[in-house]
Parts: structure tokens; sequence; C-alpha cells
């Protein structure tokens, strides 16, 4: 468990920062719409604390054709000399020969593409791939569209050199990043007449990745102190345990003279003997368990590896499962050793041994199941500590369990279900607001009406993005957030504000919130509302599509459909088709995101598992100490005629003591305690239902009786093997 928390979470910890570092990721990247390289650049060049600046022209929406493979999305990224801001993982640098690409290390996993591949580019035809990279400014593909980059001067060599080329990004490297402020603050004072204009910093990028990381992290450092605790207390009750059966061993070496050091060093040494070389096999599988998953995403986010980073954590994790063990078997050693060596030599019994053959007396042996099982229940709870901590191990064992499955149904809702976002339409047209009444009418659509969407700047801060939405009239019809504070929009001068944005700028009902739209126009309106959004972080604005237009008449625009219940989303396709339009279905929040859901389901599988094998792991322990300390109670029950049936009986009652507690702490942990705590964790600008349903709880308290089975199966076969007459001396 440790191992496989340490793999996952450093490699998550670190991989922004290490894969920046090896991309030579700019401190700024500025996008904006297109203009000829000689009005950008003597305003770059302008700016204070420049270690240097490089340009390129980002074209998107290009039809780009690899392999079998086909995207109409494509980026692709046309560089002027300078520094490059990518990290190249195979092949070379693009020369000035036309005809060469690389793409993103995204695009040649999923397409299959390597060094030589062909692709097939609108416009310029055939390509070779000459490098494969990846940049941590952005997700890879398919979480974001296919991106390539060409050479400029390898264009111009085909094309022509072109005197004032266009370019659309600049990418800054400061000398001081602690001058990032000043330098943002002039860019913007400068930027007056570059329409479109949207700033991310290395920072902002970090961030927003951190986020996405802190849910797994934090749940696999639970869980690890999870196991972690459950090795050091079951370990230190198993060696507590060899030690008492011992103790006639420890009184000998006593009497001729040992003193207690050495007893204590000789059982920790004993004990080093297994503990190390099983540590480093447990810390070796939980790196192979979890090494192929944490790539999978560390990849699906443009972040390296961590590769021989990982030997120190990994070493950190073989010592502390060695020293564990080490200590639970001294310490136990080091306090016996303080009795009378007569003492020791009499071989004292465990305090509570005597209440079980006490017990025995009132059990009849004659077919008395019942009567067993309590007396294995009683056995068990007779080691009040143990059985707490057995219960504690389980209960939060079950909890993470159930955790995890309600944030895997969660990720299935919030990658297939537009609802997850508040929208209530399934379909958008490419048809403009004119054509509303014609769409009106046709079968199946219950309501249709114009949305505009324009990505706007915070006044207030260069960097922080806003998506501004408008609709005419009640807005609820078609996209309805939950409802934080406040009221619904009223009017043209109100707006609903997201709660990531509000939480962002300190935004209340009643305050002001300020854009800079892409047109140089600034709009204020008054906060009505505040609502949860998971789109774009919760830094959303909804407001009326009247005074949305009066600032930015360009806004983007498009239908909403409304389906009727029970309507077939395929005909009202094709009928909005034979319109002309260009229908799409409304996507989840993480509609692209699947092949990030599918490593992060790949992670919590192997949690599971790891999870699971805890959970037997305290269960045979429990059980087996017990066994162990009463051995002679189930010796004398096998004397009077039990056969092994009767002793699982005994052990099933002890296992059942066990487990239903267990599992009714798990439920109520997940339920108020996990699970709200998991959903502020993993975000803070929105709700999540992050509880278990009763089919999730059904699937997890029948593994985990089918885990209490087995582990009764495997301690009674092991009491059953010892001769009678040795049990009871």
């Amino acid at each position: 468990m440790l191992a496989t928390a340490a793999v996952v979470g450093y490699g998550l910890h670190t991989g922004f920062q290490r894969s920046a570092r090896g991309a030579d990721l700019p401190n700024v990247i500025a996008r904006f719409d297109r203009q000829p390289l000689s009005r950008v650049a003597p305003r770059i060049e302008a700016l204070p604390d420049l270690a240097a600046f490089a340009f390129r022209l980002e074209v998107t929406n290009v039809d780009l054709i690899g392999g079998a493979h086909r995207s109409r999305e494509g980026v692709v990224e046309v560089l002027s000399p300078g520094r490059r801001g990518f990290d190249l993982l195979a092949g070379r640098e693009l020369s000035v020969r036309p005809g060469e690409a690389i793409v993103e290390q995204g695009v040649a996993r999923s397409w299959g593409l390597r060094l030589g591949s062909r692709l097939l580019l609108d416009g310029l035809g055939a390509l070779r791939v000459v490098g494969i990279a990846e940049s941590p400014d952005n997700v890879a593909f398919p979480l974001a569209a296919p991106r390539i980059y060409l050479s400029r001067p390898a264009l111009d060599a085909r094309f022509g050199v072109e005197r004032d080329p266009q370019v659309n990004v600049a990418e800054l490297w400061l000398k001081d990043p602690r001058q990032l402020d000043q330098v943002l603050g002039q860019a913007r004072a400068s930027s007056y007449g570059l329409r479109g204009l949207r700033v991310i910093t290395r920072d902002g990028v970090r961030v927003l990745l951190d986020q996405a990381a802190g849910i797994v992290i934090a749940l696999l450092v639970a869980l690890s102190a999870i196991a972690l605790l459950t090795a050091a207390v079951m370990l230190g009750a198993s060696a507590r345990a060899e030690v008492e059966r011992r103790l006639a061993g420890i009184g000998v070496r006593r009497a001729i003279g040992a003193g207690r050091a050495h007893i204590a060093l000789t059982h920790a040494v004993e004990a080093a003997i297994v503990s190390i070389p099983a540590g480093g096999l447990g810390v070796g599988v939980g790196y192979l368990v979890a090494r192929g998953p944490s790539d999978r995403l560390l990849e699906a986010i443009n972040e390296l590896p961590p590769g021989v980073g990982l030997l120190a954590p990994l070493a950190g994790c073989w010592a502390l499962t060695a020293l564990i063990p080490v200590l639970a078997s001294g310490w136990p050693a080091l306090r016996a050793s303080r009795r009378p060596p007569i003492a020791l030599m009499r071989g004292a019994e465990l305090g509570g041994r005597r209440g079980g053959r006490s017990l025995l007396g009132r059990v009849r042996l004659g077919g008395n199941l019942v009567g067993l099982a309590a007396l294995g229940a009683r056995l068990v709870s007779a080691r009040r500590v143990r059985l707490l901590a057995t219960l504690a191990v389980l209960g939060v064992s079950v909890g993470f369990i159930l955790l995890m499955l309600a944030l895997a149904s969660e990720l299935n809702t919030l990658q297939s279900d537009p609802g997850s976002l508040g929208k209530r339409y399934q379909l958008t047209a490419s048809l403009p607001a004119a054509a509303v009444p014609q769409v009106r009418r046709l079968s199946g659509i219950a309501a249709v009406a114009p949305r505009y969407e324009v990505q706007a700047l915070d006044s207030f801060s260069l960097g922080e993005t806003i998506d501004l939405i408008g609709y005419p009239g009640d807005h609820t019809i078609f996209e309805a957030p939950p409802l934080v504070s406040g009221h619904r929009l009223g009017s043209d001068s109100g707006a609903e504000v997201g709660r990531g944005l509000a939480q962002v700028l300190g935004l209340r009902p009643g305050s002001t919130v300020a854009v800079e739209l892409p047109s140089g126009h600034e709009a204020r309106f008054r906060v009505a509302g505040i609502v949860d959004s998971l789109q774009h972080d919760g830094r959303v604005v909804y407001v009326s599509s009247r005074a949305l237009l009066a600032s930015e008449p360009s806004a983007q625009e498009q239908l909403a459909v409304r389906l009727s219940a029970g309507a077939s989303p395929v005909a009202v396709t094709r009928r909005l088709a034979a319109l002309g339009a260009k229908p799409k279905a409304t996507g989840g929040a993480t509609d692209r995101g699947r092949s990030l859901i599918a490593a992060l389901t790949a992670i919590l599988r192997a949690v599971a598992i790891v999870d699971g094998l805890v959970c037997i792991y305290a269960l045979i322990q429990a059980l087996f100490l017990t066994a162990r300390e009463r051995r002679s109670t189930i010796a004398v029950l096998r004397a009077c005629g039990a056969d092994a049936g009767a002793v699982r009986v005994l052990l099933g009652g002890a296992a059942v003591a066990a487990v239903a507690p267990a599992a009714l702490i798990g439920v109520l942990l997940e339920r108020f305690v996990l699970g709200p705590a998991m959903a502020r964790l993993a975000i803070g600008y929105a709700s999540l239902e992050l509880s278990a349903g009763s089919g999730e709880i059904a699937a997890v308290l029948a593994g985990l009786a089918v885990l209490a089975a087995a582990a009764v199966l495997w301690v009674a076969r092991q009491a059953g093997r010892e001769p009678i007459v040795v049990a009871l001396s």
C-alpha cells in the first residue's frame, strides 16, 4: 500500500515541475486574435524583465489524418525561430526542409504514429514525423485536440518568405519569475487593440493540474496511513503473542545470564530476517501494480513519469516496512524480559485465557452451532484493544472502498451526463437566432433558444478567463446550475456568477463583476446570485443576451435545443441536419476525458485491490491471533468430539463479531465523513454527491463476507493441523 501511494503520489506531486523544467515552459503564454508580427513584437520587446520571447501562429480546426485516424479539430503550431517551450521525447528538431512535423505524444500514442510515419494535413499534403514532443501547457490528446508543430522557415522555403507573418501566440520567459505581476500589469497597459487576449501563466497551469492530482494524492495518503496503522497494530499483536508463546525459552536464556538488551535484539534480528525480504517483495509488488496506471495518468496530462526519481521514496517505504516488524518484535521481548526468570520459565499464560475456558462450560457441544458462534464472538471480544483496532481497520477500509465506488460513479456521471453542468438541453445546432421559429415547429422539440457565449477576462486580473453566457429570457429552461445564494437573473444589468469565480474575486450578491471582452470593451454587471457550476472550474457568468450583444456583437451564436420527453435524439438530429444545421450532442463535464477517466479508474481499481488485501490481512491476523491465544480452548473442543466444521463455526462467530460492526462503521463513515470531505477536497467551487448507493453497499458487503469466509477457512485449517496434545500442553 505504501509503495502504491509512493508511485502515484510522488509522480503526480512532482510531475508538473519535472515536465515544465524539461520542456522549458514559458512563464507566460499569451493568445490573441491574429496580428501582424510587426504590430505585436514592439509591445513584447518593451516589457520589463524579459529573458526571451517567441511567437507562434496557432491554427485550429484543421483536417488532420494519421494512419487510420482522422480529426477535423487539429491544432497546427507554426513555430518562429527561438525557444520552443516543449520537450522532445524522441526524434529531432524541425529543419528548414519542407514536409516535416513534430507530433504531440498523445497523438502519437493514440494514433500509433512513430518516427518516420506520415501525416496528411489539409492544405499542405503529406508530412513526415521527425519528432514526438510533450508540453505541460495543456493536457494530451484525446483530452485536448490533436496538436502538431511545423517550422515557419520550412514553410517559407516552400511558399516563399512572408514579409510580415501573422502570429497569435506569444511566449515569454522572465529573468526573475517574482516580477510576474509587474510584467502582467505592463502587458495589460500595452495590450490595447489586441482582440481576444487570453493569458495563462506557468503557475496557473500548475494550480489547475494540482487540483486534479490532489484528489488522487489525498486518497492514497489516507489509505497508506490506514495500511501503516494496520501493519503496526497487527504486527505488534502478533509479536506479543509470539513472545508470550516463547516465555519459557526467554526464561532459560535469562537464567543463564542473557541480558534484556540481548533478548530484545535477538527477537528484533529474527524479525528483520523476515521483514527485510518481505518488505522488499511488498514494495516491488506495489510498484508493479501502480506504475502502469500512474504513467498513463501522467501521460494523459502531458507530464513525465518520475523514472529513477522513485528510488528514494521506494527505498523509504522499504525501510519503514522493515522497521515496523523489528520494533513490534523487539519491544514486547524487552518488556517480557523484565519478569523474574522463574516466572518466565513457568510460561505464564496470557491474561483472559481463563475467561475463555469458563465460557466453554456454557456451550453444549451436541451440535449447538449458535452457542459455538457465540463463544467465538466472546473469545475475540476478550481482547478489546485488538478488536477495536480490527474494527477501525476494517471499518475505514470498507468506507474507502465505498468512497472509491462512489467516486467512480460520479466520474462516469460527469463524463456522460450534461445535467452535471446544469444543462437541460440535449443538442446544439449551428443556426442563427432567426431560425428559432422554424426549429420550434419540428417534432420532438420542447424548447429552443439562441445561446451566446464569449470568453472574457476579469478586468482586474489579466490572467483570469471567464465564460460569459447569454440567453434571451429565462436561461433556467436550458441551463439551471444550482443556486447557492442570492436570486436568479432578473434584469439586463444583473448576472449569475459561478462559485469558482466568486471565490477567486471575492464576489457576493450585490457585488459588481467587471469583464473585459475580446472587442476591447468593458462590461459591468451586478451579481444577482451565486451558482454551483463545473464548467470552466466555476468561472462562468450568466447574463442577458441583450446585455452581452450590446458589448460584444460578434459573440459566438448557436441554438440550444431541449427535447420533448421520449423524443429520439437521433430522429431530431436528422431533422435539424435537414435544415442545414450541424447538430451536436451536449457533453458532460469530462466529455473529452475518456482516457483520463480510464487512467483514474485503473488507479482506483489498483487501490481497491490493495485495500481488499488489507481487509483480508486484518481479518486473518485477528482470527489467527485469537486461535493461537485460545489454542487450548479449541483443543478441548476437538478432544470432546468437535470436528473441523465446529471449529469453523467457532471462528465464524469471531469473524462476525468483527465484520458486522465494521461494515456498519464503514457505511456510516463514507456517508457522513469521507464522502463530504472528499467532495470538498476534490472540488471547492461546486457540490458533488459522493455517497455510495444501495447497490454499491450491497456489493461491498458481499465482498467483505467472502473475505471473512476465506479468512475463517484458512485459520480453521491451520488450527486443525496442530495435534490436540501439543495444544493442551
